[in-house]
């Protein structure tokens, strides 16, 4: 499974595993958890990079219907993925 380190601004790096990814809307979209086997945190984040920028800029999708719509297809794209309301 894919690794990614996330650098929040003014706090430690952060790894994520990359369960899937998938485009919407022209959209990056990519579902990371932070344990590589089990259930764990899972988080939906967009790809807010502008054109051109050699690394890309996430940020956790927080919209309402936003996160229903991109939570929705990660679900139909894995057999074993059913996101819960925090």
């Amino acid at each position: 499974m894919e690794k990614i380190m996330f650098h929040p601004e003014g706090e430690e790096p952060v790894e994520f595993y990359v369960l899937e990814q998938t485009r919407i809307g022209g959209v990056d979209y990519i579902l990371v958890t932070d344990v590589e086997e089990g259930d764990g945190e899972a988080l939906i984040m967009k790809d807010i990079s502008g054109d051109g920028e050699e690394e890309g800029v996430f940020t956790i999708v927080s919209d309402d219907e936003e996160l229903a719509a991109v939570a929705g297809m990660f679900e139909n794209m894995l057999e074993d993925v059913e996101f819960e309301n925090a």
